[in-house]
């Protein structure tokens, strides 16, 4: 009894410190915009900055960095974040459109024969935010104060990683969590059925609506196949769409973009809710980021789907 107990402890703390290390061991997604100019004459400068301080943090290998082009293409000519005007209240919203965890903004001035540039490392995920600030004589050589600047950031994601970065919860402990939620409730029979495309093809294993199976199927609904619920009357239905994209490459490192959209219904076909999710994902395959980057999405949906379906 003794030696069973101290085994299953062995193997949860074991559980736990690979879980930790592989979470340690992920890079972080950081996107970089241009810094604000306090004047119209240090726009440029600005622009300089962020350009600088990408070269810089690329060569941290605990850093995924989003690439210009790339935040470009997300987010257009919209003022917001081209701007380098990212606030903590838009840093969550930006984050989930580049697929960053933090982003550093911030603004370059000069004042009493001075030149400073300030920046912020804000968290999409906790709304946490950070300070670095670095001074010269004026802004017109930025390599010293740029590369000062860089080791301030890494320094702060170094030391804050945990107040930066939202806790990963495991997916037992979702289970658990979700088991909880409805002990005692009336779960109704379900089928889930979501079609799932990559790069505008279609795929046979739908990463979505197995994970969504999984867990709810673990949680304690009963999941009826798809193949087997046209002769049910009493089956809750979620059905949808899901599709991933390749996000990015650096290195050996790709990151894929993944967004699901569900509806649901009553047994009687009356529509009850629609939900929607995006998540962003990074491995060494581009088809394994973007299961990856369902996944998680769908993880994140059956965390509003399942006290739904047990109203």
């Amino acid at each position: 009894m003794k030696l069973s107990t101290t085994i299953r402890s062995l193997v949860a703390l074991t559980t736990c410190v690979i879980a930790t290390a592989a979470h340690a061991a992920d890079p972080l997604p950081l996107a970089v915009f241009d810094f604000q100019a306090g004047e119209r004459s240090l726009e440029k400068t600005g622009a300089e900055v962020a350009v600088l301080l990408n070269a810089h943090l690329s060569a941290s290998p605990d850093v995924f960095l989003v690439e210009r082009q790339e935040i470009d293409k997300l987010l257009g000519e919209q003022e917001l974040g081209l701007s380098g005007n990212v606030t903590p209240d838009t840093a969550a919203r930006i984050g989930q459109l580049v697929g960053a965890k933090v982003i550093v903004s911030g603004r370059v001035f000069e004042t009493g024969g001075k030149g400073y540039i300030v920046a912020k490392v804000m968290s999409t995920e906790t709304g946490r935010v950070f300070g670095a600030l670095v001074t010269g004589r004026s802004l017109t050589d930025l390599d010293a104060p740029v590369a000062d600047l860089s080791g301030k950031i890494a320094d702060v994601l170094a030391k804050q990683g945990d107040a930066l970065v939202a806790d990963v919860e495991t997916w037992d402990a979702r289970v658990e969590r979700l088991k909880a939620l409805v002990s005692g409730k009336r779960l109704p029979p379900v089928s889930i059925a979501i079609t799932e495309q990559h790069l505008a093809r279609p795929v046979i294993d739908p990463a979505a609506q197995t994970e969504l199976m999984i867990v709810l199927k673990e949680v304690g609904f009963e999941v009826v196949p798809v193949e087997d619920s046209r002769s049910r009357t009493d089956l809750v239905t979620i059905t949808g769409e899901a599709f991933s994209e390749l996000g990015m490459r650096r290195g050996n490192l790709v990151s894929c973009r993944a967004r699901i959209e569900v509806v649901v219904k009553d047994a009687g076909g009356k529509f009850v809710s629609t939900d929607r999710q995006m998540d962003v994902a990074i491995d060494i395959a581009e088809h394994s980021a973007g299961k990856k980057a369902l996944e998680n999405a769908a993880l994140k949906l059956a965390d509003r789907l399942v006290p739904l379906l047990v109203k």
